[in-house]
């Protein structure tokens, strides 16, 4: 007898749900959608379509790689941040919501000056790179990370978001040896701030499949923030905004460290759930007088 694509999707949000995949129907849905190349609002409108035996067979492969905890985006293949759909695998961080809210608050700030240009350290998939050139004015965009499969990755993403031409991409670390000596009107990114002593309480999801290198950051988890923040200094223009994404009770350390730094309006912003999560700054502009707000989460 056919199984319809519902009725799979059913069985299997079940299975996933007895064995600790929170959502499991709701996952379940997702997978099968991808196998089958259409919405997961398509299993409804078209409930009772047979699903073939190829379709199956590569279904039920695809759920037992979900019990093995691998993340679901890895899965699928790709994501959607923004208004990009990103291809995304184990060379790359997963690119969250919270960064979306990073992406969201560069754009603010540089609403209305054009031609501005901007640093992604740390770039991975590509996300925040790619969402500048997309929906910013930027007229230059590099785009650095220590990976080199993760800069393969970005790139390919570049390519498939079509604005492969509008980002410069470099290997290295941090600044990947900014030879050109130019700077920049935007230092951005999502850098490693996880503490070593964190590994074990993360869901295996993250801790065992998402790179290693792109998630923890010494003892305290601030090592590559804090040689952000100091670096960036020398690479940002007068005027210029610094803008990294942080841990949830990290907010203090770096608002002291950036103010230590001598950067103005230094301030941290909660994501959608209130956790402390970006920290910005700027450089003085000429006359200007360095200060933090040494105020509260805005």
């Amino acid at each position: 007898m056919e199984r319809t694509a519902l009725e799979l999707a059913k069985q299997a949000g079940v299975f996933l749900g007895e064995r600790g995949i929170e959502n499991g129907r709701l996952e379940a849905e997702l997978l099968l959608s991808g196998i089958l190349g259409n919405r997961r609002l398509d299993l409804y409108l078209q409930y009772d379509r047979p699903v073939t035996a190829d379709e199956i067979a590569r279904y039920r492969a695809a759920v037992r790689r979900r019990l093995r905890r691998e993340p679901l985006q890895y899965i699928l293949g790709e994501v959607d941040f923004r208004r990009l759909r990103l291809s995304v695998d184990r060379r790359a961080l997963i690119p969250r919501p919270e960064t979306e809210v990073l992406v969201g608050t560069v754009l603010e700030w540089a609403g209305g000056r054009p031609d501005l240009s901007a640093i992604d350290i740390g770039t991975g998939s590509g996300a925040i790179a790619l969402s500048l050139a997309v929906e910013g004015e930027f007229g230059r965009i590099v785009a650095t990370d220590v990976s080199a499969d993760a800069i393969e990755l970005a790139r390919h993403n570049a390519q498939r978001c079509g604005v492969a031409g509008r980002i410069e991409f470099r290997h290295g670390e941090l600044w990947a040896d900014n030879g050109d000596g130019a700077r920049f009107d935007v230092v951005v990114s999502n850098p490693p701030y996880i503490a070593e002593s964190e590994r074990s309480s993360l869901q295996p999801e993250v801790r065992d499949w998402e790179p290693a290198g792109a998630l923890f950051a010494g003892a305290d988890g601030l090592s590559v923030v804090n040689a952000i923040v100091d670096g960036a200094w020398d690479q940002l223009n007068e005027g210029g905004l610094l803008a990294v994404e942080i841990g949830a009770g990290q907010g203090d350390a770096v608002r002291e460290r950036a103010c230590g730094r001598g950067y103005a309006a230094v301030r941290v912003i909660t994501d959608l759930a209130g956790r402390q999560r970006i920290a910005l700054a700027s450089k003085p502009g000429a006359g200007q007088h360095s200060k933090g707000t040494g105020s509260g989460d805005n």
